[in-house]
C-alpha cells in the first residue's frame, strides 16, 4: 500500500558519528517497545496507517528516521499518544547530529551562524582544532567575508554574507565577557593558505597576534615540519566535555557519546602537544606575514 504523509527522508544509516547512529537505533528501539506494548504486529500497524510493511522495519531498526507525523500515525495506532512529544523531540535531535550543509543552509547562510549560539553562551572551555581556516574567534571581517562567499558558492548556498558576518562577528563578545577560554591549535599550513588577498591575509595574521595575547586565549601552531604522533585530521571544536563539532565537506556532525567525546578531548591535547606557543607561534605567524611580499 502506499504511504501516508510527507515523504520519507533519505536513509542515513551511515553517519559517520556513531553518536548519530546510535540515537536513531535508540528512536527505533522505543517504536519497537511501543508496539510491543500494544499487542499488534507491524503488519497490522502498516494497514493501519496505510504504509508499505517494509517502512515499519526501516523505522524500528533506524535505517530511516521517523517524521514527525509517522511519530504521531504510530503511536496514536499503538495507543500511545503520551509518547509523541518526547519520541519527536529524540528523533529532532537524532537528526540534527548529521546534518548536510546543503539542508542548513535552506534558510540562509545568516541563520547558520546563528544554530549554536545557546552553546557558545554556556560553555566555558572552548577547544578548536584548525586545520582549515583560521579559528572564528579570531577571524576579521574581511576574512569572513572571504570563507563564507567561498562557502556559499561551492554549496550553491543564499549569498546573504553581510547578514551572516555581522552574525559570527557578534560572537566575537565572548572573548571579553564572562569566563568563557578560549584553547586553539593551528596546523601552520593555516597561516600559508591565501583563501583571500594579501591585504586580508595580511591583516588576519596580524589579528593572530593581538588574539594570542588576550587573557582568555590560548595559542598553539603545529610546525610543519614537526614530528608527530597523530595525523592532520579535520576541523573540530570541543564545548567543555559535552559536545563536539566535527566539520566534514558534506556535512556537520555533532557528537555527545561520552566515550566519543572523551576521544576527541585526548586527540586535542596529543594535537596540542605537538604544538609551539608564545614567541615560537609568534615567529611562525611574522614568517607567513613576511612571505606575503
Amino acid at each position: 500500500m502506499r504511504s501516508i504523509g510527507p515523504p520519507e527522508r533519505p536513509d542515513v544509516s551511515t553517519s559517520p558519528s556513531s553518536s548519530a547512529h546510535e540515537a536513531r537505533l535508540a528512536v527505533g528501539k522505543r517504536l519497537r517497545e511501543i508496539l510491543r506494548d500494544s499487542g499488534m504486529t507491524a503488519r497490522a500497524l502498516a494497514q493501519a496507517a496505510g504504509w508499505d510493511e517494509s517502512k515499519c522495519s526501516r523505522l524500528i531498526h533506524g535505517r530511516t528516521l521517523p517524521s514527525d507525523q509517522d511519530i504521531r500515525i504510530w503511536c496514536r495506532i499503538c495507543g500511545a499518544e503520551d509518547e509523541i512529544p518526547d519520541l519527536i523531540a529524540a528523533s529532532r535531535d537524532a537528526d540534527s547530529m548529521y546534518v548536510e550543509w546543503r539542508r542548513l543552509q535552506r534558510s540562509g547562510m545568516k541563520r547558520l551562524q546563528e544554530t549554536r549560539v545557546s552553546l557558545y553562551e554556556q560553555t566555558r572551555l572552548f577547544r578548536f582544532y584548525c586545520s582549515q581556516f583560521m579559528p572564528w574567534p579570531l577571524q576579521t571581517p574581511g576574512y569572513m567575508r572571504a570563507v563564507l562567499s567561498a562557502f556559499a558558492e561551492f554549496h550553491d548556498a543564499p549569498r546573504d554574507i553581510d547578514e551572516a558576518i555581522a552574525a559570527r562577528a557578534a560572537r566575537l563578545r565572548l572573548l571579553y565577557e564572562g569566563d568563557h577560554r578560549f584553547a586553539i591549535v593551528m596546523e601552520e599550513s593555516v597561516l600559508h593558505d591565501r583563501v583571500a588577498d594579501d591585504d586580508v591575509m595580511a591583516g588576519q595574521l596580524g589579528q593572530l597576534l593581538e588574539g594570542m595575547s588576550l587573557p582568555s586565549v590560548s595559542l598553539g601552531i603545529i610546525p610543519a615540519d614537526t614530528r608527530r604522533r597523530l595525523w592532520t585530521m579535520e576541523t573540530f571544536s570541543i564545548y567543555d566535555d559535552k559536545r563536539v563539532f566535527v566539520e566534514l565537506l558534506t556535512a556537520g556532525v555533532t557528537v555527545t557519546q561520552p566515550r566519543e567525546i572523551a576521544l576527541y578531548i585526548k586527540g586535542f591535547a596529543e594535537l596540542a602537544s605537538h604544538a609551539v606557543y608564545g614567541n615560537k607561534a609568534r615567529a611562525l605567524i611574522a614568517a607567513a606575514l613576511a612571505s606575503l611580499g
